[in-house]
């Protein structure tokens, strides 16, 4: 991902900020049952090539690498879909292919998030999302709208009319990425009360470049975070770290369910980076989660985590 890379982190403060205190007050809200949270942890496609003796068995064919995929993750943030909205055939395709724990979290198309009205002048793309996304049925995770970097503050009504039309049984997640949405306190809770309102979750965003969509704001049920990492740089790690004691803080109020989703340059080294968390909140949280087993290749080349 680019968006808030820097060409140096020498400078970057990564400590996470203090969430607002309507994030604890939608926690402390949650009618649920106490149970063990639900912690998904993946990264952003499978078409790696170069996983093919770490995170794939040697040998594996490209035809083969979702169903791999699968088995060492519980989840994708499915980009392939910002570009084109899947056939149900192609839906049912991956459904049948993923194990049951997996959860699919698809990027909606970018013909309606990066459209000035949201698509709705072109509703067809939106009935043909939904028609599409129903199919994942219970591997449904949580799909999510990108909205682009010009999208401001002043649109806030677009996004509810939006919301008027999008299927509410469709789980969602909006990232905000224009800066007026964290420059004013006003705009910023009318679209949160406002996705709150709509059972809408919002899409934190920790990445270098821009430390105010880090904004730890959550609005339901779901906390779904897209982690940018520096090439497995010591503060990966440390970040991390305090991501799991964010989380444990909020399990402890009441989170359920968490997406969370490593990203690094190229995507080479996300599993690594994925891997790493899933062992520190196996040790450190009591949650379902999983994570990938390295096969060791040929060339005796697998990376050190630590």
């Amino acid at each position: 991902m680019k968006f808030g890379k820097l060409p140096s982190i020498e400078n970057v403060d990564f400590t996470l900020p203090t969430p607002p205190k309507e994030t604890e007050q939608v926690l402390r809200s949650l009618q649920s049952t106490p149970q063990k949270p639900e912690v998904y942890i993946g990264c952003t496609g499978w078409s790696m090539k170069e996983w093919v003796g770490r995170v794939y068995p040697t040998g594996t064919k490209a035809a083969d690498y979702f169903k791999y995929y699968a088995t060492q993750f519980n989840t994708i943030e499915l980009n392939t879909t910002h570009y084109r909205i899947p056939t149900i055939s192609t839906v049912k395709k991956w459904v049948e292919t993923a194990t049951d724990d997996f959860r699919f979290c698809p990027k909606i198309f970018q013909r309606i998030s990066h459209s000035k009205d949201l698509g709705l002048s072109s509703t067809n793309n939106i009935i043909d999302t939904k028609e599409a996304y129903l199919h994942f049925e219970e591997k449904m995770g949580c799909c999510f709208m990108q909205l682009p970097p010009f999208f401001g503050a002043d649109r806030i009504g677009m996004i509810e009319r939006f919301l008027n039309k999008f299927p509410a049984e469709i789980p969602l997640a909006i990232e905000l990425r224009h800066e007026s949405w964290f420059e004013n306190r006003k705009e910023a809770n009318d679209i949160y009360q406002l996705f709150e309102s709509r059972k809408i979750a919002t899409v934190i965003t920790d990445v270098a470049g821009r430390r105010d969509i880090l904004h730890q704001r959550l609005t339901n049920d779901i906390c779904m975070v897209r982690f940018v990492g520096n090439g497995l740089h010591s503060t990966d790690y440390t970040r991390i770290d305090e991501w799991i004691q964010q989380l444990q803080q909020w399990f402890e109020m009441g989170l359920q369910k968490v997406y969370f989703f490593t990203h690094e340059p190229d995507n080479l080294l996300a599993p690594e980076l994925a891997l790493y968390m899933v062992e520190k909140m196996q040790e450190q949280c009591d949650v379902i989660t999983r994570g990938p087993t390295f096969y060791q290749d040929d060339s005796d080349s697998q990376i050190s985590l630590f």
